[in-house]
């Protein structure tokens, strides 16, 4: 069985039970044959909007819904695919939701979203109108996808195959699923992580289309996904809740965003944590920290006794590292804006990402730059719940200092950084050095470790010797 057990095998436990009592139509009257036209699926914008009235992890999401009347609303606004949650317990679906769909607006691409166990599941969507299925394959054992798969595409559909882990996806070496899915949540848990998708895709190795599923909130996601390769999106809660948001959405989807979150995220090694190397103001420094170990380093390109010439990006385009602009943005009344150096920077590549360090806003965020991350400083719990509200994948935790907004040396309390961590996966700055990074993989496993006074001689230089000390004591305290 893999990973993604839990709610999704007691879902599937529940189904088993009412095709017994009812039979896998679950009482709903179809035709002996398909009489609606069949349609291609995955026709730009490949945006994938769904019909759902609760879930296991929000709730009630519109307990009223009407089907037809939701998905003639994603047609107004754009989409071509629709995806139609027909499970009854836990999404009170059904399948008379697709016959509906689908009589009422035959030209829509349809996919039967539901946790679909044998051949006749795949006979049944098809009669009733489905142009496409959702095969699970952490649900089904190896043989049954690939002879439900070989159904699926004999009676012309379309079989979105949707992975979790490496186990799905060696799974399906042998079918080569030519449509699949990555899902951003985690069946067991419920609970997302937009980059587990990052993470998951380059281990395919055959050449399918790929659809991003779960999680997407808004444009910057859609940019997220596209960055790491995928060809479309599958929207839920945010389509049900604001459907003019569609059209942002396939912009965003028609776009070509910097890649920052997959190459860092192909960085990423067992049991040790990624380390951001801070406040690099000379080239021999880049150079070194790079050579030692750092997935990236951090410019600082604001006011501070560490601020980098924006030239010295310039100097280190040649460098194979990822490059963070690390930037303070000012409200002067008209509105935050970006460094227009930064900006220039962003584009030509010079830098792979900006990290705000002031108190933007998610929104301003948002519109200032992408890809970026937020870095939030930790004076209490107040702090810690604020880092829900920003959308960067991850937000950096900082120690805060009344004097400075960062590289003042002073850590996070433990017990407050140990809370952030409860948010997700930590990313962490504030006071990491030689003598106490050890206890700190130990006690907190950050996933992300950002340094920078700790490794100086003096402000803005870096010290040989105490970087060489910094990456040995990290590899003491790899988890093997």
């Amino acid at each position: 069985m893999s990973a993604a057990g839990g709610i999704l095998h007691e879902i599937a436990a529940f189904r088993r039970d009412r095709i017994r009592r009812q039979g896998h139509a679950m009482g709903t009257a179809l035709p002996a044959s398909r009489t609606a036209p069949l349609v291609p699926f995955g026709a730009d914008p490949f945006i994938i909007c769904e019909v759902k009235r609760r879930s296991p992890s929000r709730g009630g999401i519109a307990p009223g819904l009407n089907a037809v009347k939701q998905a003639r609303t994603y047609a107004d606004h754009g989409a071509r695919s629709v995806s139609v949650l027909t499970e009854q317990d836990r999404f009170d679906g059904s399948l008379e939701d697709l016959v509906s769909i689908k009589e009422a607006l035959p030209g829509l691409s349809v996919l039967r979203k539901d946790f679909l166990l044998d051949l006749e599941d795949v006979e049944v969507s098809w009669r009733a109108g489905a142009d496409a299925v959702l095969l699970i394959a952490s649900l089904l054992e190896r043989e049954t996808l690939a002879a439900m798969h070989g159904k699926v595409l004999h009676l012309g559909m379309s079989a979105l195959v949707e992975l979790h882990d490496a186990d799905d996806v060696e799974k399906c070496r042998a079918v080569e699923p030519p449509l699949i899915g990555f899902n951003s949540r985690d069946l067991a848990t419920f609970t997302v992580d937009l980059l587990d998708p990052v993470g998951l895709l380059p281990r395919v190795s055959w050449k399918p289309r790929a659809v991003f599923e779960s999680g997407i909130r808004s444009a910057e996601d859609v940019l997220l996904a596209r960055s790491a390769g995928f060809d479309g999106v599958l929207v839920g809660e945010t389509a049900m809740r604001t459907p003019q948001a569609i059209p942002d959405l396939a912009r965003a989807l028609r776009s070509r965003p910097g890649r920052f979150w997959p190459r860092l995220w192909a960085r990423r090694m067992p049991g040790r944590p990624l380390v951001k190397i801070c406040g690099i103001t000379r080239a021999s420094d880049a150079a070194a920290a790079r050579e030692r170990g750092a997935d990236a380093l951090g410019f600082v390109l604001a006011p501070s006794k560490r601020r980098a010439d924006p030239s010295l990006l310039h100097d280190l385009k040649g460098l194979d590292i990822i490059k963070i602009a690390v930037v303070v943005t000012r409200n002067d009344g008209g509105g935050r804006q970006l460094d227009p150096a930064v900006q220039e920077l962003l584009a030509q590549g010079l830098v792979d990402a900006v990290q705000f360090h002031g108190d933007e806003t998610p929104e301003e965020c948002e519109e200032m730059a992408w890809p970026y991350f937020k870095a939030r400083r930790i004076r209490g719990p107040v702090d810690i719940g604020a880092m829900r509200e920003y959308r960067s994948p991850r937000v950096l935790a900082d120690a805060w200092s009344p004097a400075a907004g960062g590289g003042t040396g002073g850590r996070i309390p433990a017990e407050l950084a140990r809370e952030a961590g409860k948010l997700g996966s930590l990313w962490l700055a504030g006071g990491i050095r030689p003598e106490n990074v050890g206890e700190i993989l130990d006690g907190l496993a950050p996933e992300l470790i950002d340094a920078s006074s700790g490794l100086e001689e003096s402000p803005g230089r870096k010290d040989p010797a105490r970087l060489k000390a910094f990456f040995e004591e990290i590899r003491k305290h790899e988890k093997v």
